[in-house]
């Protein structure tokens, strides 16, 4: 009988943050708006809209001490205790993130070397063959990196992959714009494995795009808001209206790309991963991508687990983290169980995104 190769997630691990930063500790900040004019709201009105639009009511983020290697090495300790690998049989590590390590006390990127490398050296693996790479590609990296994965896997270069996201946003956020109240830090892995089983399963499908025409820029690098702020230092920057409307006209129709390739329909999944950007946008592309299949009536209550409420939006790290807390046991309400149709898909900087499907192992 024919056997599937079968690239599959045998191993989790995540690290939250342990600084809860609430809505209200916004409360004193001073915003403005991108034409350097203070907003005449109150925060108090502010916040409350921020709150209804985004779902946040708090994020995390990391101690001083901390940087993104550190806290991509943590989860990726936990990934390889649950996965009860030997971590000098992986063939590749790859870490998924856009700004690399910014210290507390000293906000520049430091990429150098890779992030990869060090969390190679901190995981003390000393084999050679142990491939460590990085990855920017802007919100939706984790995943893509979950694509070249599977690639490495399928062509027999390799058995065994572990995929890293990790973002520390809350070192690149501009206190004085109210879009900054949407990011926060965290880190997620997981470990790919090379399997052959009769039943196909694992990574069934992906679909990978770049918009790059006139969204290139919506996402993208600029000095504060306050035009007194001291200092040359660049935030992220977004422009969230523009964003809004083409993630609804794209992300749903990737979706459903990723699904055709892998024959199978709307009714057939049991879970939507999605990057968690925005609560109230991430509901609209789950509504849109059932309108596509005329079962916009027919939407799951549980078919769309959500952390953004209390983790906010930390970048490449949403999906390893969500995929780690489901798996394991400690998503309420939320469970993964063998044969489960998961798609995992994402958006970001480029703009990318790409979409995933996904059939945990009988």
């Amino acid at each position: 009988m024919d056997k599937y190769l079968n690239a599959v997630i045998i191993g989790s691990g995540s690290y939250i943050p342990t600084l809860r930063i609430s809505n209200d500790d916004f409360l004193h900040h001073i915003f403005y708006d991108k034409d350097g004019t203070a907003l005449s709201k109150s925060n108090k009105d502010i916040i409350q809209q921020f709150g209804k639009i985004t779902g946040i009511r708090e994020r995390r983020y990391v101690s001083d001490d901390l940087v993104a290697s550190d806290i991509a090495g943590l989860a990726a300790d936990d990934a390889l205790k649950s996965s009860g690998i030997d971590p000098e049989s992986l063939d590749y590590i790859i870490v998924a993130h856009n700004f690399g390590d910014i210290k507390a006390d000293n906000r520049r990127s430091d990429f150098v070397p890779a992030l990869a490398s060090r969390v190679k050296h901190h995981l003390g693996i000393i084999n050679p063959l142990t491939v460590a790479y990085d990855l920017t590609w802007g919100c939706a990296g984790w995943l893509q990196g979950i694509i070249q994965a599977d690639f490495f896997i399928k062509s027999g270069s390799a058995k065994r992959v572990m995929v890293i996201g990790a973002e520390t946003l809350s070192r690149i956020c501009d206190p004085h714009d109210r879009d900054s109240m949407i990011y926060s830090d965290g880190a997620g892995a997981v470990i790919l494995e090379a399997q052959y089983d009769t039943l196909q399963a694992g990574i069934l499908s992906h679909v990978s795009k770049s918009y790059t025409d006139d969204l290139a820029y919506v996402l993208g690098m600029g000095r504060s808001y306050n035009p007194n702020f001291e200092g040359d230092a660049l935030f992220l920057k977004m422009n969230g209206r523009k964003l809004y409307e083409n993630v609804l006209k794209t992300v749903p129709l990737t979706i459903k790309d990723c699904l055709e390739k892998a024959s199978l329909s709307i009714p057939d999944i049991d879970k939507l991963l999605i990057h968690q950007a925005n609560e109230k946008m991430d509901e609209a592309i789950l509504r849109e991508l059932f309108n596509i299949y005329g079962e916009e009536q027919r939407i799951p209550v549980d078919i769309m687990p959500m952390t953004i409420s209390w983790l906010g939006n930390s970048s490449v790290a949403t999906l390893p983290t969500l995929f780690d807390l489901m798996i394991k046991g400690k998503f309420e309400n939320q469970k993964i169980t063998k044969g489960t149709n998961i798609v995992f898909a994402s958006v970001g900087a480029g703009v990318n995104m790409n979409a995933i499907a996904y059939r945990v192992p009988y």
